[in-house]
């Protein structure tokens, strides 16, 4: 069995760890780290600290009414996308322990369209 690095625990809920496939498990906000644990195999959990997430980037939609999925990129290890049921209150929990500045939004594809064009288009 895998050994929590939290004290305490803030928030707790179902949630989706998005790696080569979907892993669905229980996603848990502590004191000391963001984890996660999958439901059908122990192997399959991440713990990361809270100094070790670089920044958090937030898929929205509506103004925020609409939060499908949030990735974490860290300094070490990479970047991770998660989803939870209620991920607003996820992000809000996680916003106690993380600055303001190491939360942003991600890119809409509208914006990434019309980078792509001008790339394309640009003259060489």
């Amino acid at each position: 069995m895998v050994k929590s690095l939290n004290t305490s625990r803030e928030l707790t809920d179902k949630g989706t760890w998005y790696q080569s496939g979907p892993f669905y498990g229980n996603v848990m906000v502590g004191d000391c780290a963001f984890e996660f644990y999958s439901e059908t195999n122990l192997q399959n959990y991440i713990q990361i600290p809270w100094e070790e997430i670089t920044y958090v980037v937030v898929d929205y939609y509506f103004n925020g009414k609409y939060i499908p999925r949030f990735e974490i990129r860290t300094k070490q290890n990479g970047k991770f996308r998660f989803s939870t049921r209620n991920s607003r209150a996820t992000l809000k929990a996680m916003q106690a322990h993380l600055p303001r500045e190491s939360f942003r939004k991600a890119p809409s594809i509208c914006l990434l369209l019309r980078r792509r064009l001008k790339s394309l288009f640009a003259k060489h």
